[in-house]
């Protein structure tokens, strides 16, 4: 498996298919999480932890890798994440609706394992549209 094929196996198997027995295949035990110029330690158990919280709020969510790109070891991945908000999230009660996010995540690939991965989802967007947060008014927003 190639690099690009790696990711795309990662996001689309052992994601959308809660198989987190297989993370050990796919990720490296001291892969780091990129936020901004920092690198903060992650490992197994860091990305166990945080697919297990998503899953929490969207028990059904599924990846669906749209592009990617590779720019040496980076598999950069543009995506739709699809699942049924029937958790509380950052405040917002569940909902019930299926909601859709698109997002890019960018891995780094040695070995064939993940090393270091990051990324941003276009929460906002969703959210506002399905009306579960609202936006700020110019006449809210002025001082």
């Amino acid at each position: 498996m190639d690099e690009k094929e790696l990711v795309r196996c990662f996001y689309e198997t052992l994601v959308s298919q809660n198989r987190l027995e297989e993370l050990p295949r796919f990720l490296a035990e001291d892969c780091r999480f990129r936020s901004g110029e920092r690198l903060l330690p992650m490992g197994i158990s860091g990305m166990r932890e945080h697919l297990l919280a998503v899953r929490k709020t969207y028990p059904d969510y599924t990846m669906r890798i749209i592009r990617q790109h590779l720019a040496g070891p980076y598999v950069i991945s543009e995506f739709v994440m699809e699942g049924t908000h029937l958790g509380e999230f950052c405040g917002i009660a569940p909902s019930g609706r299926r909601l859709s996010f698109t997002g890019v995540d960018i891995d780094r690939v040695e070995g064939g394992r993940i090393v270091e991965h990051g990324g941003a989802v276009n929460t906002f967007d969703t959210l506002l549209a399905h009306g579960l947060i609202r936006g700020v008014t110019e006449q809210e927003g002025s001082l």
